[in-house]
Order: C-alpha cells, then sequence, then structure tokens
C-alpha cells in the first residue's frame, strides 16, 4: 500500500510544477494581472548619457591650431662688485664693461584664424625682444605683436605663413559646471600637452589676477608652459585661453583659470581694428556699501555701491556724481557690485548715455552721464637689475 502511494503522488507533483510554471509565464489565464501591464505601469528608468570612451577626434580638430611660443629678451648681467666700488669709479669713471644675457621663457598660443592672428597672454610677450612660434606641423616663424591688453592679460600675435589651421571657436557663455575641459599646451617645453578635466566652476572673480576677471576654472592640469593656450569642450571646441593657476608648489594642484573666449574674442577684434581695447569709462572709485553704511543711508536690503573717488573732468564729475554718493542702479541695471558695474561701463562704447540712479542725502536722484573712453592703465616701472 505504502509503494502504491509514493508511486501515484509523482504524477501529482509533476503536475503541480506544470501548473506553476504556467501561471508563472500567462498569470491572465487565471485571472492574475499581465506581466506586461505590470511593466508598463512601472516607471521608467531615465537612460544615462555616456561619454566617449576616447577624445582623440576633439584633440585632433583642435592641436594642430595650438603653437609652442619662445619668448627671448636682453637684460642686463648684475656686474662684480669691485665695478660699484667709488675708488674704482674714481679711476675709471662709469666706463665699466656691462654685460648682458640672453633671458627665455616658454608659452602658448592658439591661431584663431587663417591670416595669422594668434592669441596668448599678455605676461607670456610682454618685453620680450623676439617670439617665435612652432607649429604642431614642425614649421617655425618669428611673430609680431599687434597689441596687447594687460587688464585682462592677453595679447594678440601675427605670423605670415600659408595654409595656417584655425581653432573652431565655441560658446564660454553655455559651458556648465561638470562638462569635460581639455587643456592643450606646451607644459615645462616639453612639447605640446593634452589634459583632461572637467569645468569646476565659471564666472570666478575678484581674485586679484587681472582688472577684468570671469574666468572659466577647471581642474584640467595646467602648468607653466601652458599659459596661452587652449581650453576646449569634448569636440575640441575652443572654450577659453588658459592664464593662471592657483598652486603654492609652482605645479598643477587642479584648480586652473582660463579666459572665456567670449571675452577674448572681444579683446581680439578690438585690438585688430582699433590697435587697443576700447572701453567705457565713468572716472569714479567706488567701494562696497556695507551693512553699517546701508543702515547710515537708510538703505537696508537695497544694493548699491559708494562713490569712494571721483576723477577730475571725468563723465561722473561733468554728470554731477559727488563723493558719497550711493549708485543704486546704471542704465537700470542694480549696482550690488562694484566690479559688475564697473565691467558693465566698460562694455558701453564711448560717447553713450547713460542714466544713473543715486541716493544723496536721503533723496533719489537720476543723472545722465555720457561715457568716455578709459585711458590706458599706468606702466609698470620695474626697477633694472644691476
Amino acid at each position: 500500500m505504502l509503494k502504491a502511494l509514493r508511486f501515484s503522488g509523482w504524477p501529482l507533483l509533476a503536475g503541480v510544477l506544470v501548473a506553476l510554471l504556467i501561471i508563472q509565464r500567462y498569470p491572465e489565464w487565471v485571472g492574475l494581472p499581465s506581466l506586461d501591464v505590470n511593466l508598463q505601469q512601472a516607471p521608467q528608468t531615465k537612460a544615462v548619457q555616456q561619454g566617449p570612451v576616447s577624445y582623440a577626434d576633439a584633440v585632433t580638430t583642435a592641436a594642430p591650431a595650438v603653437v609652442n611660443l619662445y619668448t627671448t629678451k636682453v637684460i642686463n648681467k648684475p656686474s662684480h662688485p669691485l665695478f660699484e666700488d667709488p675708488q674704482f669709479r674714481r679711476f675709471f669713471g662709469d666706463n665699466s664693461p656691462k654685460q648682458k644675457r640672453m633671458e627665455s621663457s616658454l608659452g602658448s598660443g592658439v591661431i584663431m584664424s587663417p591670416e595669422g592672428y594668434i592669441l596668448t597672454n599678455n605676461h607670456v610677450t610682454s618685453g620680450a625682444d623676439q617670439i617665435v612660434v612652432a607649429l604642431k606641423d614642425g614649421r617655425e616663424t618669428l611673430a609680431r605683436v599687434i597689441g596687447s591688453d594687460p587688464e585682462t592679460d592677453l595679447a594678440v600675435l601675427k605670423i605670415d605663413l600659408k595654409n595656417l589651421p584655425a581653432i573652431t571657436i565655441g560658446r564660454s557663455d553655455s559651458i556648465r559646471i561638470g562638462d569635460v575641459a581639455l587643456a592643450i599646451g606646451n607644459p615645462f617645453g616639453v612639447g605640446q600637452t593634452v589634459t583632461m578635466g572637467i569645468i569646476s566652476a565659471t564666472g570666478r572673480n575678484q581674485l586679484g589676477l587681472n582688472n577684468y576677471e570671469d574666468f572659466i576654472q577647471t581642474d584640467a592640469a595646467i602648468n607653466p608652459g601652458n599659459s596661452g593656450g587652449a581650453l576646449v569642450d569634448a569636440n575640441g571646441n575652443l572654450t577659453g585661453i588658459n592664464t593662471a593657476i592657483f598652486s603654492k608648489s609652482g605645479g598643477s594642484q587642479g584648480i586652473g583659470f582660463a579666459i572665456p573666449v567670449k571675452l577674448a574674442m572681444e579683446v581680439m577684434k578690438s585690438i585688430i581694428e582699433h590697435g587697443q581695447v576700447i572701453r567705457g569709462w565713468l572716472g569714479i572709485e567706488v567701494q562696497p556699501l556695507t551693512q553699517e553704511l546701508a543702515e547710515s543711508f537708510g538703505l537696508s536690503g537695497r544694493p548699491g555701491i559708494v562713490v569712494a573717488g571721483i576723477f577730475r573732468d571725468g563723465p561722473a564729475q561733468k554728470a554731477g556724481l559727488q563723493l558719497g554718493d550711493v549708485i543704486l542702479s546704471i542704465d537700470g541695471e542694480p549696482a550690488g557690485d562694484g566690479r559688475r558695474s564697473m565691467n558693465q561701463v566698460a562694455r558701453i562704447k564711448p560717447t553713450d548715455k547713460v542714466t544713473i540712479q543715486v541716493m544723496r542725502n536721503g533723496k533719489e536722484l537720476k543723472l545722465t552721464a555720457e561715457i568716455g573712453l578709459r585711458p590706458p592703465p599706468a606702466p609698470v616701472v620695474l626697477k633694472e637689475e644691476q
């Protein structure tokens, strides 16, 4: 009897297993919801955009337009202390031999047009007696300086060669934090090098590097010699001109700064057309409106900047601005940040008129000023080496 029960149980077990498989595969046969319906009702997973496994195409596009710069200048070599001795000069006068030596430095540049215009940093070419441009294809030539703008640390060079590869211009105003960035240049003179990182921040200012600052920050390695080189996107389009690093050791520590290509193009066009950068000027010095000053002026919660200095016979003085006035807005733009407001003025064409809203002695006034031409910065006088 026991054997008969064991034998008859196998068909029953097999039937149960088959039934479970059918229910799992076709649940709707027994009144259960369809698996397809559940999948359709389930929230869809957001597709993750994958980046390319190689940026070789971007480098191939941009690298030929990035050049190496070798600058040289002649400086006086320190003379022997004997020549400075008063007794020596008494007998031999000031006709002591003057020794000179050549000093060279390295940098990078970007070919911006087939006509041979090159953008680089002003600090790369400043004071140079000779600038040698070396192209990626092996050609070398001398460059001449068309003009420079120390206030943005940019310089425009010109070379005369045929079949020059010009870089493709990107849009620096549309980049986002997290975008891939490639830095191309000539660090330490080892030859053209490419490093990769991301855009770490945009609109960096108040770093004390230039008068006009609107830097792109990146962690792509930028080292000495990269100055003036290209910062490009993942497609090889130029987004900035590498200009500075934040470092305690002199090498890359993950914080580099580039001048946005939009600003660089504006400077280059102005230098080519006018020989200098044309900027608007009000002729004032401003300081922040601190909380204490705001309370004393009755301006708590309102943006403003305080007029701390006025240039004699400048546009501001002619318009009637006075020391201690609080500028609330310029042409309708709130004046909450002095640097941003002065940059706004700099972008206005000289001879154009602007409306300035100020607070004076508790009363709001509207003044009209005619923008002037910003005078060039005073040259920095360096002490000559002995």
